[in-house]
């Protein structure tokens, strides 16, 4: 299948609230909760349009969203959060994910980010050079099982010598 990824517009918005809230409705370890997530990290200082992209089909129909949003460690080394990738439940196992993650680890980059931080199935981002926080000694600022708090370098050793706490804006709702 052919995908196409774009930059999300406001055309988007109601399409991707509801690929977020079908794709995670079923997930044991979601709050189900993620389509208001992004309404509100839309709405935040921190957002980056650039980041907030779509999957299409070639005949243009939305079919998966992925969001980046800058954080930090420490308060001083910014990185972004990935939070949340979602494809419509038609399209999921056909790829869609891996295009929006490698797509947006692309668009990062260019934008002179070096890396980006997850918290999720340890079984599926390693695919794309995940590891776990703990190796770079990252620490989440709740409580969760450390195989599912994972970073990516973009760039070489980006999260050497990174140690610390993640911080997430006030837009996650996590104190």
């Amino acid at each position: 299948m052919d995908i196409c990824i774009r930059k999300e517009t406001t055309d988007d918005y109601a399409v991707v609230f509801q690929i977020i809230e079908s794709a995670f409705r079923s997930e044991p370890y979601s709050d189900h909760q993620e389509q208001f997530l992004v309404e509100r990290l839309r709405n935040a200082t921190e957002f980056i349009d650039d980041l907030s992209l779509v999957a299409t089909t070639t005949d243009g129909r939305v079919i998966g969203y992925i969001l980046l949003t800058p954080i930090t460690i420490n308060g001083v080394y910014t990185t972004l959060a990935l939070a949340p990738v979602a494809v419509d439940p038609d399209f999921q196992h056909m790829g869609v994910g891996s295009v929006l993650i490698n797509s947006s680890h692309a668009k990062a980059k260019e934008l002179g980010f070096d890396s980006v931080i997850v918290l999720g199935h340890p079984g599926y981002y390693p695919r794309f050079g995940y590891k776990p926080l703990e190796q770079f000694g990252i620490k989440m600022p709740f409580d969760v099982p450390a195989e599912y708090c994972m970073g990516v370098e973009l760039s070489k050793d980006a999260l050497m010598n990174k140690q610390g706490y993640v911080k997430y804006t006030s837009a996650f709702g996590i104190e």
